[in-house]
């Protein structure tokens, strides 16, 4: 995250812990023999909270890299715009 501010570094760096927090809830269900529905659910919010982690990433690209990027020539920002477009295109 490269010139992103330290409060967007610091509340993505939240999130992540968060999900961390959530795959290590999911191994101690594993571990319980807890029902295989409720591992189930955790599970899919697993993969909701990453999901909107990468879009957030995702947005923060686009405001830093193509709005902030008065010094970049034509041709890096139709680079820049393709590379996001490779990005949405590969969520889900």
């Amino acid at each position: 995250m490269k010139g992103s501010s330290t409060a967007v570094k610091k509340e993505m760096q939240t999130r992540l812990r968060r999900i961390e927090g959530q795959v290590r809830g999911v191994q101690k269900m594993i571990e319980d023999e807890r029902e295989c529905q409720e591992i189930i659910q955790q599970l899919t919010a697993v993969r909701s909270a990453v999901h909107n982690a990468r879009l957030q990433f995702m947005r923060t690209y686009a405001r830093d890299c193509l709005l902030n990027g008065d010094d970049l020539s034509q041709s890096e920002r139709t680079n820049l715009v393709d590379d996001l477009m490779n990005l949405i295109a590969k969520v889900e």
